[in-house]
């Protein structure tokens, strides 16, 4: 509606007395709800109730990096590129710009919903998703800081009505997009508590995420869509009990056909909702499938109506935290907001913060560019576009990079900036017709002309992995598929759900190509008589072309390179290629054509500067000793204002990795396996060599660190926690001011628990003036030393020797120092009584497999056909064995071949890293209940080591686990 246009006020006498915004409203309202209306509003798209005089509303604005989905807005770096300032307050006001541009988009329609689905907090484990662009850092504590700030911001600073209400996704586990939706990450205990939760408690605990959605995925084999973590620990933390519980999109009808988890809607329906699923994404804005799912769920009594009640009753209160029900400070927002020149310039500020200098040569002496660099060329197709993500608004005013740097330079004396894509320019011709392929404005391509002018020739981009485009010279526009069948040059950009404007060439031992259609895999073909270019699925019809070189991209990059006083070569993806959601990547690799295009500019001129724009980091190889190096996120549409920022030196570099890049494919583990500690993953348990660390980022100064002093503060937290204070010396043997950020990581190398290598536990970033010194003040939580005890099954810090590390990356550590943590150690497991287990201390071979089919986790074989083991230690010496027995609560048995049976044997540690089986029992096939596993002998190991290890051999499922 208009901005001048009000929405329907509530009716409240219709509801009671106390019209004031309360906690008690959202009661009354559902009070006077029916049934019927209730249950209407647990769809994503909830109806109007007019005679309450409530309007519509659903769920789910996109707002990863500013307002999305909503045409134009300001947009802001990706999340990856904004956690790489490592700069809460900047962050925080991130946040607050796109929640005043979401009410001014609301302003403008009042359709426009205020719950925001931002930010994603699922921690970065492995740089092959395809979503990296959309998270914050592989540490889940710095996820939590950053993205807790911009909900911060997102929320606002009225104490009693929030600007818009975020939402946490994706809980839980989720960083694989192969087969999203049916494959299942695998969390111990250790993994669920230190790595995944952290981020997503935070935020809550702190009141400022009201929402959180699930996943695609299953976690340890259960749907995280009916997931007893919801109810276990969500439900549980500070805050908590409020939160709305929203799905992802589709997810609640892959709970019976992806899955099939379920036998049909009405039981998937009703286990989500009773699992604490508060409102449902599926089938767009259509709500009538969901209502009738869960309607017959009902009558079928598989809910009642106080399961209603209570998802209804949160997303109530979501809708009043946002002012819906009252009077407001937010009211007065309008759509001035949107693209405000504040907005822009924050914009601005965020690109330049985000951009990381990797590696400056200093004998080289290229960066900064100071003011008088002489001419620049700038080389490759992301200098001279700015491309947006899936979940971006509408690009206004971008700047790119090549446009940055002429705003800087166009007017300074002996400067001047080039820009070149180094794209080859072709023709093709159709071996055929003899004709070249080509078009107007708008008109299907035909390969009609008898020789290529502008219509018939195009800017052909390798995006690597076999993935080319086609952008016309004449008009400008990408070829792509319009759908109907038919190829035209029209359009704007490379994007979609399904990309449409992609092509891979099939080349041919004679030099011919075909090509293929990425987006519905059809192949073009000439029509006869029209010659029209026509999709078809049938490769044997396909057209062959011949593709003439009307101009060399790397002979074009070349020149410009040789001519420049200084190269600048832009390499990197486009946010919908290679790597997005849908899409993993293959391999960590800079695409080959990419590499290519380095080398010739490197060759033509050794003042080269790589510059890459991209989603997520790459392996470099030995493009890794280029003189410069400097990376961006795709840095929304101030990009080039603020690389130009940066290259310039009139903004000292600042930004720093909050993702470890690594060498090589070969470091990292298989993206399915989700165990960082068992497959030595992400910079807290990885031993490779990284090509650059977590927290790396170089200044335009001489940064060197002096002394460190600690100083123990006994309840001296803001929550009473113990602190570590560090004091940091740093002196600056450079000529320009640096913006040091200096890190903390602890380790601990003799903890009984698998300790990380390295942790983060703390950072700041302080001003060191040129030729000057500063202080670095450090107050480290001694809670942020916890693990989780698979003995105590709780987060506890072990009392014993750390070691605090300082300096300036995951990697680069100059300063130590010694912290002893009083207290007793955990106490150890006791004989004669249950545990999980789950609860291992190590493992081989093992699934994390739901115990009932939605409550509680159990152990199985990764794969029967081979045997799997669960080690426990740590036996208290104080319990002796009594009737030298270990019960084993076996959920099944499921042999593949039928009247097999399982084995569970029960092993203590022999010689020489060796194992002694000390107990046997055959598991009857459909057996499940309480099994006895007699220890005949060889006990005095045990003994010795206090450890055992259970053997499980066939399709035999675990549950619980008692020695006595």
């Amino acid at each position: 509606m208009p901005h001048s246009a009000q929405p329907a006020t509530l009716n409240v006498d219709a509801l009671g007395p106390g019209q004031e915004q309360d906690a008690g409203l959202p009661a009354r309202i559902l009070a006077s709800l029916s049934l019927e209306q209730k249950v209407a509003m647990l769809h994503q798209h909830a109806p109007a109730v007019p005679e309450l005089g409530l309007a519509s509303f659903h769920t789910g604005a996109e707002a990863a990096h500013g307002v999305a989905w909503l045409g134009p807005a300001t947009v802001f770096p990706q999340p990856v590129g904004m956690a790489a300032t490592w700069d809460a307050d900047l962050i925080e006001r991130l946040g607050e710009a796109t929640g005043r541009e979401l009410r001014g988009k609301k302003a403008e329609d009042s359709s426009v919903g205020l719950n925001v689905w931002a930010p994603v907090v699922n921690p970065l484990r492995h740089p092959l998703w395809g979503r990296n662009e959309e998270g914050f850092s592989e540490d889940p504590h710095l996820t939590a800081e950053l993205a807790g700030a911009y909900c911060r911001g997102l929320k606002g600073k009225d104490p009693h009505t929030w600007l818009t209400v975020p939402t946490l996704k994706h809980f839980l586990g989720y960083n694989n997009e192969f087969d999203r939706n049916v494959t299942s990450s695998n969390l111990s205990p250790r993994v669920l508590h230190e790595y995944e939760l952290p981020a997503y408690r935070s935020p809550i605990e702190e009141g400022v995420a009201g929402a959180v959605m699930l996943s695609y995925n299953l976690v340890n084999g259960r749907p995280a869509h009916v997931s007893d973590l919801v109810q276990s620990q969500l439900r549980q933390w500070r805050n908590g009990d409020s939160l709305a519980i929203v799905t992802d999109a589709g997810a609640p009808g892959s709970l019976f056909r992806a899955e099939k988890y379920f036998d049909g809607g009405p039981a998937a329906y009703a286990a989500a909702l009773k699992a604490g699923v508060d409102s449902f994404t599926d089938d767009g804005d259509n709500p009538a499938p969901s209502i009738a799912y869960l309607t017959e769920a009902l009558e079928q009594g598989l809910i009642s109506e106080a399961d209603v009640d209570r998802a209804v009753l949160r997303l109530l209160t979501l809708r009043a935290r946002t002012g819906e029900f009252a009077s407001h400070p937010y009211a007065s927002i309008g759509p001035e907001e949107i693209g405000a020149a504040a907005h822009v310039q924050l914009a601005r500020e965020a690109a330049a913060k985000s951009v990381v200098l990797l590696r400056n040569d200093a004998g080289a002496g290229i960066l900064p560019l100071g003011d008088a660099p002489g001419t620049i060329a700038v080389i490759g197709s992301l200098g001279s576009r700015v491309l947006s993500d899936w979940y971006s608004g509408t690009l206004q005013d971008a700047v790119s990079i090549a446009e940055g740097l002429t705003r800087r330079y166009g007017g300074t004396d002996g400067a001047g900036v080039v820009a070149e894509e180094g794209a080859d320019i072709v023709a093709l011709r159709s071996v055929r017709t003899g004709g070249y392929l080509g078009g107007g404005p708008g008109e299907v391509l035909t390969a009609a002309a008898t020789a290529p002018g502008l219509a018939e020739s195009f800017t052909l981009k390798d995006w690597g992995a076999g993935e080319v485009t086609l952008q016309s010279m004449l008009t400008g526009k990408f070829v792509t598929d319009t759908g109907d069948g038919y190829l035209r040059a029209v359009a704007d950009r490379v994007g979609g759900w399904v990309v449409q404007e992609t092509f891979r060439l099939d080349r041919a031992a004679d030099g011919t190509a075909a090509l293929q259609h990425v987006g519905t895999g059809k192949w073009l073909r000439v029509e006869s008589g029209t010659t029209s270019a026509a999709l078809v699925p049938d490769a044997a019809t396909a057209e062959r072309f011949v593709l003439r070189t009307l101009k060399s991209g790397h002979e074009a990059a070349r020149q410009a390179a040789a001519e420049a006083h200084t190269a600048v070569v832009v390499v990197g993806n486009d946010p919908h290629l290679g790597g997005r959601e849908t899409l993993d990547r293959s391999t960590l690799d800079l695409p080959l054509a990419e590499q290519e295009l380095v080398r010739v500019v490197r060759e033509a001129n050794p003042r080269t500067v790589l510059l890459m724009v991209s989603s997520y980091p790459y392996a470099l190889g030995p493009l890794a000793d280029t003189p410069g190096i400097v990376w961006s996120s795709h840095g929304g549409q101030e990009l080039g204002g603020g690389v130009a920022d940066v290259l310039s030196g009139d903004a000292e570099p600042t930004g720093r990795l909050a993702q470890t890049w690594f060498a090589r494919d070969a470091d990292q583990p298989d993206i399915l396996d989700y165990d960082i500690i068992t497959s030595r993953s992400t910079y807290l348990y990885s031993r490779a060599e990284p090509l650059f660390p977590l927290g790396h980022g170089l200044t335009y100064g001489d940064v060197r660190y002096g002394s460190v002093a600690l100083r123990e503060m006994p309840g001296g937290g803001t929550t009473g926690a113990d602190l570590a204070e560090l004091t940091v010396e740093l002196r600056n043997e450079g000529s320009r001011p640096a913006f040091e950020l200096v890190q903390v990581y602890a380790s601990a190398p003799g903890h009984r628990f698998e300790f990380p290598r390295r942790l983060l536990v703390g950072h700041q970033r302080v001003e060191v003036p040129p030729g000057g010194t500063a202080t670095a003040t450090i107050a480290v939580p001694l809670d942020r030393l916890a693990t989780y005890s698979p003995v105590e099954e709780r987060m506890l810090v072990e009392p014993g020797a750390y070691q605090l590390l300082v300096g300036s990356s995951a990697e680069n550590l100059p300063l130590a120092v010694a912290l002893a943590v009083p207290g007793t150690p955990g106490r150890g497991r006791s004989t004669g009584r249950w545990f999980r287990s789950e609860n291992f201390d190590s493992c081989g071979n093992v699934a994390l497999v739901p115990e009932t089919r939605l409550a509680g986790t159990a152990v199985s074989p990764a794969d029967a056909a081979r045997p799997a083991w669960v080690t426990y230690r740590f036996w208290s010496a104080a319990e002796p064995l009594r009737e030298n027995v270990v019960l084993a609560d076996v959920v099944s048995c499921s042999p593949a071949t039928p009247g097999a049976g399982c084995v569970l044997r029960v092993q203590v540690p022999g010689p020489a890293d060796t194992w002694n089986t000390i107990g046997t029992a055959r598991v009857s096939p459909g057996f499940s209940g309480e099994l006895q596993v007699p220890l005949t002998s060889g006990t005095s190991p045990f003994y010795e080591t206090r450890t055992f290890r259970l053997v499980l051999e066939g399709a035999v499922t675990v549950s619980r686990l008692q020695l006595r």
